[in-house]
């Protein structure tokens, strides 16, 4: 048992405590912006909740964190009242938010700088990963506080690896991100084309995924894509930003990335059809305007 806190109890960050809580058996204390939603969660799982990120990593052996973009990470981090300020010498902060490599070596400097550690960790497998412990998580910094910080991340992955120096994990992200947007994109128009042609969809998907075609997005997703729902799961609002990041990072490391261009673009006129909030699978919705 580890004594750990969790700032962020978004909709990926909220079950990811329960898990380090109730599955890891860690003693947990959590912050929240919204402080009723610290309040809900130490209702339903137990442990404590802060009044501040600082005051939330006071004593604690890790902090993990999984918040919105850059500007919030340096906000609940470096601001005032910020992690920073409340952390031990030798504690190991976890950062699962999907953010650009840059911040996350801007935040290892600072925390060695500080006499504590710092992990680059942002997570792959959506809601429902997180909920189900199920997580991917890509990891980027040192290899002995990685060491110490994979066993408590268990409480809620299924598979958690060291990339390589600070920021590869972010890196690493950026990948998935990169191949996420391509594979989403050719199912919508290989289910556009099997709609336009008459095919029964059911009977298509039983074969073309036994084949090269397969992919979790196929397995998971073509019933709810096909029949045009799109309320749940990783919003398009969400991979805009991360899709952001990996052009931003391809300016400067210069790759080039034309279909992630395109694909991202093509969200930008899912999000003006009101689809904001609509997972990344709506992307077959344009197509069938």
């Amino acid at each position: 048992m580890a004594k750990v806190a969790f700032l962020g109890l978004g909709v990926m960050g909220y079950p990811m405590a329960g898990h380090l809580k109730n599955k890891g058996g860690h003693d947990v204390t959590v912050y929240n912006r919204t402080t009723p939603k610290a309040e809900k969660w130490v209702a339903q799982h137990g442990g404590k909740s802060a009044k501040t990120p600082k005051e939330a990593a006071v004593g604690q052996d890790f902090v993990m964190a999984c918040v919105g973009n850059d500007n919030d990470l340096r906000e609940v981090m470096l601001g005032a009242n910020g992690a920073f300020e409340g952390m031990k010498k030798g504690a190991v902060l976890v950062d699962h938010t999907t953010a650009s490599a840059e911040i996350a070596r801007e935040l290892y400097a600072a925390a060695k700088k500080n006499s504590f550690e710092f992990v680059d960790a942002p997570v792959s497998g959506g809601q429902a990963g997180a909920e189900n412990g199920a997580l991917t998580v890509m990891c980027g910094g040192d290899a002995e506080p990685f060491g110490r910080a994979e066993k408590v991340i268990a409480a809620y992955a299924k598979a958690c690896n060291l990339m390589g120096s600070p920021g590869s994990g972010q890196l690493a992200k950026m990948v998935n991100q990169i191949c996420i947007a391509g594979l989403v994109q050719g199912l919508s128009e290989g289910l556009h084309f099997a709609q336009k042609a008459g095919l029964d969809i059911e009977k298509l998907i039983a074969t073309i995924s036994k084949g090269a075609a397969q992919s979790w997005q196929m397995e998971n997703r073509y019933k709810t894509m096909a029949a045009g729902k799109f309320d749940f799961g990783f919003a398009v609002d969400w991979m805009r930003k991360d899709l952001d990041i990996c052009l931003g990072e391809a300016r400067k490391n210069g790759a080039h990335l034309p279909a992630t261009a395109l694909v991202d673009q093509f969200y930008s006129e899912v999000q003006k059809m009101g689809g904001k909030r609509w997972d990344t699978s709506s992307l077959i919705a344009r197509l069938n305007r």
